[in-house]
């Protein structure tokens, strides 16, 4: 028997509701478990991978989950409150990268190591600075009239499209890191697929909420 229209809307809504929820416990989740394994203040290395999952599993996916017509956390707040909070959310994650970033160099700079010469290296750096451009594009949709040629809606488009990029490079960088030496040595068998499969599922739901918020919507308009 085929399903009707109403049928069907009402269980993909159901569908991205659970696949939010997931998000949200997979962010804490991931971001606790590295916590645990970096064991903060036991040497300084491990600042940072807890620094770059607090960034990039959990205060980023968090910042953009907080638009989410099904699983935002402030659903029920206006749009400017959730824009505060978003920029607030983005501006610690990126703050978080950025020092997660410079504690690695200095660590590697005291080893004795060379910088930036594995794919996980390049690829963080890569992403803190496209984050720290993003965070200054975001500016642009604080004072809109600074680009005359363009409109809000425009900006908001490319705004969310890129930071989609963005995120995406956050949660490359993260399975890059779980690649490294230290990480595979301390996670295991099935536990490491597990540890994989986080950004994974983030990403996708995050893919997801734009597609549908912006892409979509544009489409539909033509």
């Amino acid at each position: 028997m085929a399903l009707t229209a109403e049928t069907e809307s009402r269980l993909y809504r159901s569908l991205r509701a659970a696949a939010g929820a997931a998000a949200h416990l997979v962010a804490l989740g991931f971001t606790t478990a590295v916590a645990v394994l970096a064991r903060p203040g036991s040497s300084l290395f491990s600042w940072h991978p807890l620094l770059m999952a607090l960034a990039f599993s959990f205060l980023m996916t968090e910042a953009l989950l907080i638009f989410s017509p099904e699983t935002s956390l402030l659903r029920s707040f206006s749009r400017k409150v959730k824009v505060c909070v978003h920029w607030v959310l983005q501006l610690l994650a990126f703050l978080c990268a950025l020092l997660g970033l410079g504690i690695i160099t200095y660590n590697k700079h005291l080893n004795g190591k060379a910088h930036f010469v594995t794919w996980h290296g390049l690829m963080g750096l890569l992403t803190v600075l496209y984050t720290s451009g993003q965070c200054a594009g975001g500016l642009l949709l604080l004072y809109p009239k600074l680009m005359k040629n363009w409109t809000l809606a425009k900006l908001k488009l490319y705004h969310a499209t890129s930071g989609l990029v963005g995120y995406l490079l956050g949660c490359a960088s993260l399975m890059l890191g779980m690649c490294s030496l230290w990480f595979t040595t301390s996670v295991t068998s099935i536990f490491w697929y597990l540890a994989m499969l986080c950004p994974l599922l983030t990403s996708l739901v995050i893919m997801n909420q734009v597609s549908n918020a912006y892409l979509y919507r544009k489409r539909s308009q033509h």
